[in-house]
């Protein structure tokens, strides 16, 4: 068996995990800690750095056998200097120059990468959309974005900006995402789903009509989670706003579907959560939009690498790091 290693890491608002794999996606050591960007970012990548040692201590190897290091965060970030940018989840992280740090200090090949572009790779090798030639991976979370396969090979556009379709704007006014009202995430995405919510919930509060939404307490503002917990409940009106939300992620779905002419549309986040609640409602308007001669060979399905996704990703983009020592 071989002793070489790729190192994953995975850097999210909340959470950071660090994972080692051998023979990825298996991993054979992960650690995770809250990533607490309102103290800075030295605090956690100290705490990386402490937690690759000690895990390959445990592994009774060296950095000496790490083959490749693959760093996913989302934007914006600058992934040819490797320095993450201050995105909107970790305010503090301005300009960290996160791959010159870590090959000074393990002195391997480093590659960093935003996480929908590291989350389509993830699952075009290892999930929903493996076998594919062209395919679409959305990340469907508080926010969100693309990630896009063409010819079985990542396209990042000519400044690493292909894929940001939450800015797109689909109606004049609507849910604010990406500092747009009516955009793509501002309809499509766990923050837009919340906003909807608050619209349809004014609305049911005038005309008398019940939700178990209605007995949130009125201080708390409602989540996506609320609204895919009462839906599962039979919320006849939880159920209307993830239609809602559904309608106007298939309109995207089509403008996607009519330029990219993918093989496969895979969504990860809320896809998987709601299942057919929300991509049901999806494919229905896609299938008003769409050109019905690429429609017909394109398929809209929920990711499949469900809450491992982050480490499959970050292992990826480290095998990829790894490739481009061995060119």
């Amino acid at each position: 068996m071989s002793r070489e290693i790729w190192v994953g890491v995975d850097i999210g608002g909340t959470k950071t995990a660090v994972v080692i794999s051998r023979k990825p996606p298996e991993v054979i050591s992960r650690t995770e800690f809250a990533t607490l960007p309102a103290k800075g970012p030295q605090q956690a990548i100290d705490q990386i750095l402490a937690a690759l040692k000690t895990m390959l201590s445990e592994l009774k190897t060296s950095k000496r056998m790490i083959r490749g290091i693959g760093v996913s965060c989302g934007g914006p970030l600058d992934p040819h200097a490797g320095v993450i940018q201050a995105p909107p989840n970790l305010p503090t992280w301005v300009d960290v120059p996160i791959v010159d740090i870590l090959k000074k200090e393990f002195g391997c090949p480093v590659v960093l990468e935003n996480d929908a572009n590291a989350g389509a790779l993830a699952e075009h090798r290892y999930g929903a959309g493996m076998g594919t030639r062209n395919m679409i991976f959305l990340t469907m979370g508080t926010g969100l974005g693309a990630g896009i396969i063409i010819d079985k090979k990542l396209y990042s556009g000519s400044n690493d900006l292909a894929g940001e379709v939450g800015h797109v704007r689909l109606t004049k006014n609507g849910p604010v995402g990406h500092n747009k009202a009516g955009s793509v995430e501002g309809w499509a995405s766990g923050g837009g789903l919340a906003q909807i919510a608050e619209t349809m919930l004014k609305a049911a509060r005038k005309s008398g009509r019940k939700s178990l939404l209605l007995d949130l307490p009125k201080k708390r503002k409602v989540t996506a989670k609320d609204v895919g917990i009462a839906a599962k409940k039979g919320d006849a009106l939880a159920q209307r706003i993830i239609m809602a939300c559904g309608k106007k992620l298939g309109l995207a779905l089509a403008i996607l579907v009519d330029i990219l002419n993918p093989d496969r549309i895979v969504i990860g986040g809320l896809a998987m959560r709601l299942g057919d609640t929300l991509l049901e409602p999806a494919r229905e308007s896609l299938a008003e939009e769409a050109l019905a001669p690429a429609l017909a060979i394109c398929t809209v399905v929920p990711a499949t690498l469900g809450e491992s996704i982050g480490d499959v990703a970050a292992l990826c983009i480290a095998m990829d790091a790894g490739a481009q020592k061995s060119a």
